[in-house]
């Protein structure tokens, strides 16, 4: 396939990137810094930027799939979507976040008192987010949260996938960027999660 990456440097998305691009997808590496993008045959970088959607629609356009991992504080959601369905792409993807994730009935990760302070803007963002994208009907999009822990890993392959609630274990919440990328790109191949969210964790 051929897919726009938004947010191809940063930790979440060079692993898509590298995650893609050994599965032998085509991808338009969409970033502020195109030269720090991973190199590769079926890599384009393009210089784009969240916050000139203008610009991002002809950059979009022609792929079969979009996703943006971009930091949620930068982004305005309606412009971001917009631009997606402007440049005519139905699959829409999105690195997404733990915050909105329950941990128990009714109760959200971000609203416990043990969550960082430091995260509560993204989060909060993360959220509204989701709540946006599930107000749209004529795009074929997906929110996959990572665990709470989202960090430099292995590659492992071996994970859980769930809904709504945040997946843990003995060891706590976590997922790698690199096994999280997996289940982007699983998501991507065969759809399973089509307008909602899913996550992954050990």
């Amino acid at each position: 396939m051929k897919v726009a990456l938004i947010g191809a440097t940063g930790q979440a998305g060079s692993r898509l990137l590298a995650e893609l691009t050994q599965r032998g997808h085509a991808v338009t590496a969409i970033s502020r810094h195109p030269e720090k993008a991973l190199k590769g045959p079926l890599i384009t970088a393009k210089s784009g930027d969240v916050r000139d959607p203008g610009a991002l629609v002809s950059l979009l356009a022609g792929h079969d799939a979009v996703i943006s991992s971009v930091h949620f504080v930068d982004t305005d959601p309606a412009s971001l979507i917009g631009a997606v369905r402007a440049a005519g792409v139905k699959r829409y993807l999105v690195v997404g976040g733990a915050g909105s994730l329950e941990v128990a009935p009714g109760v959200t990760l971000i609203s416990t008192p043990q969550f960082p302070a430091a995260y509560k803007e993204e989060a909060g963002r993360g959220g509204q987010f989701l709540e946006t994208l599930k107000g749209v009907d004529d795009l074929d999009w997906t929110f996959l949260s990572p665990s709470a822990l989202f960090v430099a890993g292995e590659r492992t392959g071996k994970f859980r996938l769930g809904k709504d609630q945040l997946l843990a274990n003995e060891k706590g919440s976590s997922i790698s960027f690199e096994d999280f990328a997996i289940a982007m790109v699983d998501e991507i191949e065969k759809p399973a999660h089509v307008r909602e969210r899913f996550t992954v964790g050990y």
